[in-house]
This record gives C-alpha cells, structure tokens and sequence, in this order.
C-alpha cells in the first residue's frame, strides 16, 4: 500500500512534445503526492491517473501503486481516471 513516509521530490511535470522526453518518475511521483498528500490534496482519481501514465510508460511502482489504489476506490472513480488519463494521452 502507500507508503507515507516515502521521501520524494515533487515537481509537476512539464508538458511533452513527444514519448522520448516524458519522464516516467515524475508521473509516478505526481501519483504519490495526490495519493498520499504530500504537496497536494489527496485525490484518488487524479492519483490513478498519474499512476496509469507513468504505468503506460514502463514504471512497474506505478502499476502496483495503480492496482493498490484501484481497491480503494468505487468502479466509477477508476473509469473516471481512466477517461483522465486517455484525455491526457490524446492531447499529446
């Protein structure tokens, strides 16, 4: 499950023009800061959605932390941050 006291170094990710400069870590840590709270409010939905970007570019953490999290969360709140995540992945 999450780990609160996980010690990271948030900075929003800046948009990308292409799949060679996203930065997989960075969507991961976005993840965990709505996740847990550290830096944002908590927020299920958009955790999931980072964490299903980061998942999408090859972070294995983000796809336990995704699966994790998807427990918690109703069957709505996950296709909510699937259609999040798409969007994002569209407008790309």
């Amino acid at each position: 499950m999450f780990d609160t006291t996980h010690s990271f170094s948030y900075s929003a990710p800046a948009p990308v023009a292409s799949p060679v400069t996203e930065d997989a870590d960075s969507y991961f840590e976005l993840g965990l800061a709505y996740a847990t709270g550290h830096g944002e409010p908590v927020d299920y939905v958009r955790a999931h959605k980072w964490f299903n970007i980061a998942a999408m570019l090859g972070d294995i953490r983000a796809r336990e932390e995704r699966a994790d999290l998807a427990e918690l969360m109703s069957p709505a709140e996950v296709a909510e941050a699937q259609k999040l995540a798409r969007e994002w992945v569209l407008s790309r």
